[in-house]
């Protein structure tokens, strides 16, 4: 039996219970989970405005050391250092094989409906795992195809935060934007993913970072990761500001919050031929656009689910750019507690002015 975090009821928070994992199967692989961020995406199932099938154990973006492994598995093995990932592909898709790992649905990486549950609680009561992972646990029993091996160097803590708000960020600008050293960017919220974002765009050379965001103390922690200006994104003339500034708008907009005013925003900051990417989950009512003129302009608009990510490559990477100090992680983290303490977390999100939270298991 473990400890989790499980989500009974939405709007209620979340519960400190026991649960049972289920032996790996050959494809799967057991963790000891060491370190998980909370993440925004998150509170959109615990407060229910995502719906999800319940009980459930949330929780994505987590790092831990391989306990078991499945008798097929060949990637990790007991004792590796890890770090998930919830976009678990199965390698033999079309989005899979044409490269796009990201879109894969991982329905091959799941239990099947006739197959015993990996998670369950009171002598057998399912307990359905989120998003592939179901982190908020002392233990995670996942697919080998949503963890990869890190160098164990990589302290714990840090890593975490790679299994989702980096990737998502950091990704947008490698792998969507691909940005051309001396193009300018815009970061619309100033969250996790959005100072990942400009921590990757200091790092790809990006002419000018702007961040914008309604929190000064937020603006100020987007400084020290590599902006070089800032922008209240709540005033009237945010955007006209933005255009001014860049002489005619950005290249790259980033929108890394999930609501409509950021979004639009992202949109209204584009010079000609530039690009808004939208990270955020979005209200499921809100539609992003573009107007005839922005289109006539050769502006475009697109989403990069989980920043486009090649996780088995592109993690290592971005363990290699913090071990080089190039990614600063350490900045990222606004505080480390206890998984007794997982409310009060997200309490703090709710209230917007820091960066991320940090289970640190024993």
């Amino acid at each position: 039996m473990v400890k989790a975090a499980i989500l009974e009821q939405p709007g209620n928070g979340l519960v400190i219970g026991e649960v049972e994992l289920a032996d790996p199967a050959p494809h799967e692989v057991l963790i000891d989970t060491k370190a998980c961020g909370l993440c925004h995406s998150d509170l959109h199932f615990i407060d229910g405005a995502y719906p999800h099938a319940l009980p459930c154990i949330p929780g994505h973006e987590a790092a831990g050391v391989v306990r078991a492994v499945g008798s097929e598995v060949r990637s990790v093995k007991p004792g590796d250092h890890v770090v998930s990932c919830l976009s678990a592909f199965c390698g033999q898709c079309e989005f899979c094989v044409t490269g796009r790992l990201a879109l894969c649905m991982g329905a091959a990486t799941r239990r099947g409906p006739d197959g015993a549950p990996r998670i369950t609680r009171d002598g057998g009561q399912t307990v359905n795992q989120m998003l592939n992972l179901s982190a908020f646990s002392e233990q995670m029993l996942i697919h080998e195809n949503a963890c990869v091996a890190i160098s164990k160097d990589m302290p714990l803590d840090r890593a975490a935060l790679l299994g989702c708000a980096v990737t998502t960020g950091a990704g947008a600008v490698f792998n969507a934007a691909k940005i051309t050293p001396g193009e300018t960017v815009v970061v619309v919220g100033c969250g996790g993913v959005g100072l990942a974002a400009i921590n990757a765009a200091r790092i790809a050379g990006a002419g000018m970072v702007i961040a914008a965001d309604p929190l000064e103390e937020k603006r100020e922690l987007a400084k020290v990761l590599g902006a070089t200006h800032t922008i209240d994104a709540a005033a009237e003339d945010a955007a006209k500001q933005i255009i001014k500034l860049t002489g005619g708008g950005v290249h790259y907009a980033i929108e890394a919050v999930g609501r409509q005013a950021s979004a639009d925003l992202a949109v209204a900051s584009l010079r000609r031929g530039g690009t808004a990417i939208i990270l955020g989950m979005m209200p499921l009512d809100c539609k992003v656009g573009l107007g005839a003129m922005d289109l006539l302009g050769g502006k475009k608009l697109q989403g990069a689910i989980m920043g486009e990510n090649h996780f088995p490559v592109d993690l290592p990477r971005l363990v290699d750019f913090y071990m080089r100090g190039l990614l600063d992680l350490d900045t990222l983290i606004a505080e480390r507690i206890k998984l007794e303490d997982i409310n009060a977390g997200f309490d703090k999100m709710r209230a917007g002015n820091s960066a991320r939270s940090v289970i640190v298991f024993d």
